[in-house]
């Protein structure tokens, strides 16, 4: 969506069905999917060899590294790309992005690792926000509260509220998993300028 919404045509890969995508979607693995054609390519590699949780449960090495591949078959293919991930995963000179940077009300930390420079926003200071608990996920800064999107305790409708309600179409679990469209609508208009500049 924030692809969308920074002026691309998006197209969707996963080789998972995503009945709810809103945009163009073939399901196929993005390991071997035709590259020809587009202007920029976004990889999302599974996240789970490198987030917190599986390295907590020494459980990440049940999970293959597919980055490695990914950047591998992108440099290949020689056009703009970016590849997001978890803080932790082995990417490349990444900026992180949080929801911080841009006013939202969710702390949710992602790495993008890009072919291009891309400038980072301004990262608020996390001082002051507490914590309520480990369990619930929710936490308070100047009396607002904001939600991590981790564990299992949150509403769908604090979430929907917490992205800015860029995410209304997707299942609870999916908002889980999901970028805040926000950081990928900034990351799409510093592309489309070194697209325009060639």
């Amino acid at each position: 969506m924030g692809y969308h919404r920074a002026g691309f045509e998006v197209v969707g890969v996963d080789i998972n069905p995503q009945p709810r995508f809103p945009f163009e979607f073939h399901q196929a693995d993005a390991l071997t999917y035709p590259l020809k054609g587009f202007d920029v390519i976004h990889a999302g590699p599974p996240c789970q060899r490198f987030s917190i949780a599986n390295r907590i449960h020494n459980n990440a090495d049940k999970y293959e590294d597919l980055i490695t591949p990914i950047r591998i078959r992108l440099i290949e293919w020689g056009g703009l790309y970016v590849i997001e991930n978890v803080p932790g995963a082995p990417l490349i000179n990444p900026i992180m992005l949080c929801g911080l940077m841009f006013k939202l009300k969710v702390l949710r930390h992602r790495l993008f690792e890009m072919n291009r420079f891309t400038l980072t926003p301004f990262h608020p200071s996390h001082a002051g926000i507490i914590i309520k608990s480990f369990r619930t996920y929710s936490c308070f800064k100047n009396g607002a509260t904001h939600i991590t999107l981790a564990g299992h305790n949150f509403s769908r409708t604090d979430a929907i509220i917490a992205l800015n309600n860029d995410c209304a179409w997707m299942t609870r679990e999916e908002l889980s998993q999901a970028i805040p469209p926000t950081y990928t609508e900034y990351i799409g208009k510093q592309l489309i300028k070194n697209i325009e500049v060639g």
